[in-house]
């Protein structure tokens, strides 16, 4: 392991940051432009990182394959001529539907090589989620495998489709063959630099609140990706890095693997599905040393009880965690059983990481806290008619535009929502700023729930109701209310061995009343099996808010 590099004062950092330092780090610019293999691959595989692992992947079977970074530069040369040789071309969407493999890295990494674009779709999506992606992006190619493929059959005018399996299972989907066709492929391919502004990614937004946007992400966005891997997720030469997220989705993409591979440092796959067995012996097995996750992999680490006092097993150095927020039981159980301290950070899709509390820069970081802007961006907080807020005030979470220059976001591809005003770009997060800096996350805008007069942010009712020790998970929402405007009313799945009853209902609302607020309570409970989510995990607090409408209605 290498030497552990001291973090620096977070003040003293960003009085004297400039963008062109990060620039400097990267083979391209952003006058002359980027090419995102190049950047994640390419110059290392022409350098001193040829023969070390750009990617370690364990599979569902236990199975581990070691692909080095001159492995992986053959590979996606193949890879991108089979590509041309099928007609795609510098700007062409090209989308994947696998689960977390070498062979998915390799698209990934390939698509960026051709300067086409590459989407991705979510191994759990349904088949209408597949279509609206695909019809909304005019996608040229999808690469799938037979598990998959299925998946794909009730749509109509499908683009063209090549199965990672066996030429019989290809035929009889009347797919092209993967295998076939990269067979005979040269390994030689010039990368070619794409414009800043030209994009590299296509996402979508997760659905939280409505159907999902397009963002298209610019290769200009590289040097926020290396901000965040270096000095939020603090990722140092000789670390062991393992970011649990999936690859359909933005942190996975983002984090997992254009971060990682940026700064040099080998990512990890694990192809097996979350359980907190298989996840510390993935964390044994491979030496990891720097973590990230989501809250909900933290919270069922916890409640499995299979990581408790695991920390002399480890070799965590530190830990990071994005989605939602952290409590406070969660952060203390990882640092008392894991042996790190886990740090948490906040993004959008359309953003990427914006602020955090910095691993590898020093600031006030209160448990709960969102952190400080990351370096790159200036943050405020907006009223209702756009005028900066001042600490201590609750408003709209924007990004001033001007003052960030690490800022990428061009807009929703397809003009499905305007999401500027003037100078800034707006979240849709509500937020309080105190006055040491850190940001406070209260919820989405739509979220927000005023009763009798209050503002209630549902995070901080959801995280009061998940300290009862039958709680499993929770979602609060404002239902209407002919008194108060609206009650809080909150959605409980219990913990197994746990029965719903009047005295569990009293239980919760004497514990948010005591803990949280005597206005923040909620003063309905309903217990149910699951909550609704996108597939990403987010809770869709919007379709319980209706269900709460419709029952004030009736």
């Amino acid at each position: 392991m290498a030497e552990i590099a001291q973090a620096q004062d977070y003040a003293a950092f960003m009085q004297d940051f400039q963008l062109a330092d990060v620039e400097s780090k990267l083979e391209g610019s952003l006058k002359e432009g980027f090419n995102a293999y190049t950047e994640c691959c390419g110059r290392h595989a022409r350098g001193s990182k040829a023969d070390q692992p750009a990617l370690i992947h364990e599979s569902a079977e236990g199975k581990v394959t070691q692909l080095t970074f001159a492995e992986m530069d053959r590979l996606t040369g193949q890879l991108a001529n089979m590509m041309k040789s099928r007609g795609v071309q510098k700007g062409d969407r090209i989308a994947a539907m696998l689960p977390r493999t070498p062979e998915l890295l390799a698209l990934i990494l390939a698509s960026w090589r051709l300067g086409a674009v590459y989407q991705p779709l979510f191994t759990a999506f349904g088949y209408e989620a597949i279509e609206y992606r695909l019809k909304q992006a005019k996608t040229k190619l999808v690469f799938t495998d037979a598990e998959n493929r299925e998946k794909f059959k009730p749509i109509t005018d499908l683009p063209e489709m090549i199965l990672l399996g066996s030429q019989s299972e290809a035929s009889d989907w009347g797919d092209q063959h993967y295998a076939s066709l990269l067979e005979g492929q040269a390994t030689d391919f010039e990368a070619e630099a794409l414009d800043a502004e030209a994009p590299f990614l296509q996402m979508f937004t997760s659905g939280t609140v409505g159907k999902s946007k397009g963002v298209a992400v610019p290769v200009k966005a590289l040097p926020a990706f290396y901000i965040y891997m270096r000095y939020a997720i603090d990722l140092q030469e000789g670390d062991k890095f393992w970011n649990m997220a999936d690859p359909g989705w933005a942190y996975g993409l983002y984090y997992a693997i254009t971060g990682p591979l940026l700064l040099g440092v080998t990512t990890h796959f694990n192809e097996a599905g979350f359980t907190a067995e298989n996840t510390l012996e993935f964390l044994k097995k491979h030496g990891i040393t720097n973590l990230a996750s989501a809250p909900t992999a933290y919270r069922m680490m916890k409640s499995s009880g299979e990581l408790d006092q695991k920390a002399d097993e480890l070799q965590l150095r530190v830990a990071s965690s994005a989605g939602e927020p952290l409590n406070t039981e969660v952060v203390n159980w990882v640092s008392d059983n894991l042996g790190c301290r886990v740090m948490d950070h906040y993004g959008q899709t359309e953003t990427g990481m914006t602020c955090c509390c910095h691993h590898a820069l020093t600031h006030h970081s209160p448990v709960g806290s969102m952190g400080m802007p990351m370096p790159g961006y200036r943050l405020v907080i907006l009223d209702a008619e756009y005028r900066e807020l001042e600490a201590g005030e609750t408003g709209q979470l924007a990004v001033d535009m001007e003052a960030s220059p690490a800022f990428f976001f061009q807009g929703y591809t397809w003009q499905e929502k305007k999401p500027f005003h003037d100078k800034y770009y707006l979240t849709g997060d509500v937020v309080e700023k105190h006055e040491d800096g850190t940001f406070w996350f209260a919820g989405r805008d739509d979220d927000i729930i005023t009763t009798a007069g209050y503002r209630v942010g549902p995070t901080d009712v959801e995280n009061t109701v998940l300290e009862h020790a039958a709680v499993a998970e929770s979602a609060a929402v404002g239902k209407p209310d002919e008194l108060r405007g609206f009650v809080i009313k909150s959605y409980v799945v219990l913990r197994d061995g746990h029965e719903p009853s009047d005295g569990l209902v009293k239980d919760i609302q004497a514990l948010v009343r005591e803990r949280l607020s005597a206005h923040a309570f909620p003063r309905e409970i309903e217990f149910v099996e699951a909550l609704p989510k996108t597939p990403s995990g987010k809770i869709q607090r919007f379709i319980l808010r209706k269900q709460a409408e419709q029952e004030a209605e009736d």
